[in-house]
């Protein structure tokens, strides 16, 4: 406790003294939504504030060339850390849903603020690269407007070529998202391209949050439990925001339009609530080594700004426990033990007996294997090396560490 009074005071003389220029007035109000200039602005603003903890860039740009920014939160923004999860946050895909893309803005604020006061917020910081991206779907917001609560697709919902963001990426029952969209192949390309672990795409129209898969083979409009390989860590995942949010765990929403709604505990299977083929969730879990759920945050899609400080005070603790979840499960490196310095194995396979799912090393042959609590079987592999089998323990969070040797082949197959 007296640590943290003697940063509050170091910091109010830094401000006082002008050390820290400006930033008495990071403060965001809650008092109206940010459109793409003001938003554009206050990310670089806050870039600048924060240079030691932050990094802004995009990831490429939506059909009317406005830019899909990512804000990075790290204690080494510029450095790729060897065995830190990475983590990003998704809101706004549908333009017209314009509550999480608020409190994305929100969460960026936060967690530059309190980082030097807050050691909780610190170690998450410290020990997760987060990314959040406020807005996927800049274009479908410039055409929103502020009280509709579930206007057609031509107020917003749709990027400015009248397509479903969240219907665009490939489907893994269906071929028909050939032609994808800028905004879906920037985000797709992204995911690709670097190693995110955990995910969340914040939406709009009821309160729950929701799993893969979305969808299922047979298309059936609701009520089929679409069951992914990793159910149990996905109802896990979806439950932690659930209970840290301060109503969603309730299971009722009370929406005008679906008054009759109950989600057990906050949570739902997608395809059970209802199909939804090529959506993004699905794709960062069948194409990358990311878990993705969806977090639908309010019945009306787009409320009065009054509403926006109540649905921050719902959420915030929420959106901080889920990226602590980055870090469960087993984590740890593949290397070459026939090499003196341990050299990593990039892109080997790593594989849990009895889940039908595998996600490969990264960079430094580095990985995390979100997982429960439990006894399993792990088998590591790479192309010209032995593979090898562990039986490991897995802890609660911060999970279970383990590095893994493999051992090469040589050009008749033996060791």
């Amino acid at each position: 406790m007296l640590g943290r009074i003697l940063i509050f005071l170091f910091l109010v003389i830094l401000i006082e003294s002008g050390s820290v220029k400006g930033l008495e007035n990071l403060d965001i109000s809650f008092d109206r939504y940010h459109h793409y200039e003001e938003l554009t602005d206050l990310l670089h603003k806050y870039n600048k504030m924060f240079p030691s903890i932050t990094r802004l860039h995009s990831i490429g740009q939506s059909v009317k060339k406005r830019e899909i920014w990512a804000f990075q939160i790290s204690d080494k923004p510029n450095v790729t850390e060897k065995g830190e999860p990475w983590f990003k946050y998704v809101a706004n895909i549908h333009g017209d849903e314009a509550v999480g893309r608020q409190m994305l803005i929100y969460l960026i604020q936060y967690l530059c603020q309190q980082y030097s006061i807050d050691q909780r917020i610190k170690h998450i910081v410290d020990s997760v690269n987060i990314f959040i991206v406020p807005t996927m779907n800049p274009d479908g917001f410039e055409r929103a407007q502020e009280g509709n609560c579930d206007a057609p697709s031509s107020f917003g919902r749709n990027n400015a070529n009248n397509v479903d963001l969240n219907r665009n990426f490939p489907d893994q029952f269906s071929n028909k998202n050939q032609h994808h969209q800028p905004e879906t192949l920037a985000m797709m390309n992204w995911i690709d391209k670097y190693p995110f672990v955990l995910s969340a795409s914040l939406h709009g129209g009821s309160v729950v949050a929701s799993y893969p898969f979305d969808d299922s083979h047979d298309h059936k409009e609701s009520g089929y439990y679409s069951k992914s390989p990793d159910d149990a860590v996905f109802r896990h995942l979806a439950a932690i925001y659930a209970n840290h949010h301060t109503t969603m765990h309730f299971g009722k929403p009370n929406c005008s339009d679906t008054p009759n709604d109950f989600f057990n505990n906050g949570i739902t299977n997608g395809a059970e609530w209802y199909d939804v083929s090529g959506g993004m969730q699905d794709y960062n879990y069948l194409h990358s080594n990311c878990f993705e759920i969806t977090l639908e945050l309010s019945c009306c899609k787009y409320p009065s700004s009054k509403k926006l400080k109540e649905e921050w005070n719902r959420n915030r603790d929420a959106l901080i426990a889920y990226i602590k979840q980055a870090q469960i499960g087993i984590h740890g490196c593949v290397y070459d033990n026939s090499t003196i310095h341990k050299n990593g194995i990039i892109g080997a396979t790593i594989s849990v007996s009895g889940i039908n799912y595998n996600i490969r090393t990264a960079q430094f042959g580095d990985f995390w294997r979100l997982l429960l609590p439990g006894r399993y079987t792990l088998i590591a592999s790479a192309p010209g090396y032995l593979s090898t089998t562990l039986n490991i323990t897995v802890t609660n969070p911060p999970g279970s560490s383990i590095n893994i040797p493999l051992t090469p082949l040589n050009k008749t197959g033996k060791i």
